[in-house]
């Protein structure tokens, strides 16, 4: 199963983005190869870039935002929530990975989907924090 991080959302959904084309066509081929999704806090910070007042070019709109949400699920997308007790869990593993600051963002975002029982998950971040059992992949990277 595949999960897909912020960056592509917000690329996907912003047609004057370079990478829009790269990133929709991903998210296409995650949602054609079955079961695939995102963090529910992909859904916060996808909001909070795309209906910022300076995001580039115009900001979405809530109504805006809520309809391209809404349309990943008509797509098959599946929103993970944690589960009980992962407070703990996160905080456990970022210490035993020696996460600190704000890439503790990406660990919740990586947990949350490897306990949802994704398996790879698709982003652009070249510094994304590594959860073992979770393979990242970028799918705008060049071959």
């Amino acid at each position: 199963m595949i999960a897909i991080d912020t960056n592509l959302l917000v690329y996907a959904h912003r047609a004057a983005a370079p990478e829009h084309r790269v990133a929709r066509r991903a998210i296409e081929r995650a949602s054609a190869q079955g079961r695939w999704g995102f963090a529910v806090a992909c859904v916060a910070e996808f909001w909070a870039i795309a209906t910022h007042p300076s995001s580039a070019g115009r900001p979405s709109t809530p109504t805006e935002a809520a309809a391209y949400l809404e349309a990943l699920a008509i797509g098959g997308a599946e929103v993970w929530e944690p589960g009980a007790g992962f407070g703990a869990r996160l905080a456990q593993l970022a210490v035993d990975l020696d996460v600190a600051g704000p890439r503790v963002f990406d660990l919740q975002i990586a947990l949350i989907a490897f306990e949802r029982g994704a398996t790879e998950l698709w982003t652009a971040e070249t510094r994304f924090v590594k959860l073992p059992g979770l393979r990242l992949h970028n799918p705008l990277a060049r071959p």
